[in-house]
């Protein structure tokens, strides 16, 4: 069982509790996800504690042990008189919340859930397919004649509508000069090319991330985009176990510099989908991390001409002895 293997890594780690309130690993360990307030004590007999708001739902969902949470001053005498050892907590762990809840218990920072949660199993990896599948869907149906703002919602309402329970994040639709702007909210401006997308849906809490430029046939937008499915292909071509998630980056950003445009991809090749939109592992320049089997990964080079356009290209992908793309959808779409 995964809880099982996670007290095993705790043992080796000289844990002997963790202490958890960030609400996806509640979620990866229980196969609840709270909508309120919740603790889970990890240790040899583990329990959840949520808030009355939540208790019917999480007993009927919770693979360990419901209890509700009353208050965290209660729950601190709790922990006072039953843990005993060296504890666990989690990084997200706001420090008002440590205050209240550790007191003067000396505890150890550690991101062993988010480890394991980075290799996703079958069963999750088919949920992020369902996402994706949602997700492109929803794209086909679109209609280009109106704005930002409507382009976002048509593609939220058809997300929603074929089973996704909410946006995996905040729809990017970004029209003409816009487009250089990587993360630009959505308004009423009339749709341009280049006109970047990125959306995502959410199936039973799993994610999906995809961006696409839509162009026109204009020589210095063909440019650019040949150019960002160059260091796209290249980088996925080289994804595979063992390794270094920023030699991804490199192979990429490689590309981009070797054309000369390396000032304007600003952002890192990609990151790790879950539960969560971004987690482990980070395909960046500054990781230390090594790629193994069975993580799902964005890679997304963009190039951004400031006040002119931009450029990004971004496709999911799950590592195995040769990368797997998961997504469908034609990279190369015409305005």
């Amino acid at each position: 069982m995964k809880i099982d293997r996670i007290i095993e890594r705790m043992d080796k780690d000289n844990l002997n509790t963790l202490i958890l309130l960030k609400s996806e690993n509640i979620a990866y360990l229980t196969g609840f996800y709270p909508s309120s307030i919740a603790i889970l004590i990890l240790k040899d007999d583990p329990v959840l504690f949520c808030s009355k708001m939540d208790m019917e739902e999480a007993q009927q969902k919770s693979s360990i042990s419901v209890e509700e949470f009353k208050s965290l001053d209660e729950l601190r005498k709790i922990i006072k008189a039953t843990i005993q050892g060296r504890v666990g907590v989690e990084y997200s762990l706001t420090m008002g919340t440590y205050r209240k809840l550790c007191g003067e218990m000396q505890v150890e920072l550690t991101h062993i859930i988010e480890d394991f949660r980075a290799i996703k199993s079958t069963d999750e990896i088919k949920k992020i397919k369902k996402s994706i599948k949602i997700a492109e869907d929803s794209f086909k149906n679109l209609d280009f004649s109106g704005n930002e703002d409507n382009l976002a919602a048509q593609l939220e309402y058809n997300m929603r509508s074929a089973g996704s329970n909410k946006p995996s994040f905040e729809t990017i639709v970004a029209s003409g000069s816009r487009s250089s702007l990587p993360h630009a909210s959505t308004t009423l401006e009339s749709l341009e090319s280049p006109l970047m997308i990125d959306w995502g849906a959410m199936y039973q809490n799993y994610a999906s991330d995809i961006t696409r430029t839509l162009i026109r046939d204009e020589e210095k937008e063909r440019e650019i985009f040949s150019i960002v499915l160059e260091a796209q292909q290249k980088a996925i071509d080289a994804i595979k176990p063992g390794v270094k998630a920023s030699y991804i980056d490199e192979v990429a950003r490689g590309v981009i510099e070797d054309y000369g445009y390396g000032d304007n991809f600003i952002h890192s090749t990609g990151h790790g989908v879950g539960l969560e939109i971004h987690e482990k592992p980070s395909l960046s320049f500054k990781s230390d991390e090594i790629l193994e089997k069975g993580m799902v990964v964005t890679v997304e080079p963009g190039i951004y001409l400031e006040g002119k356009f931009g450029i990004r290209v971004e496709d999911m992908v799950l590592v195995k002895s040769q990368a797997q793309v998961l997504t469908h959808l034609p990279r190369e779409i015409l305005l």
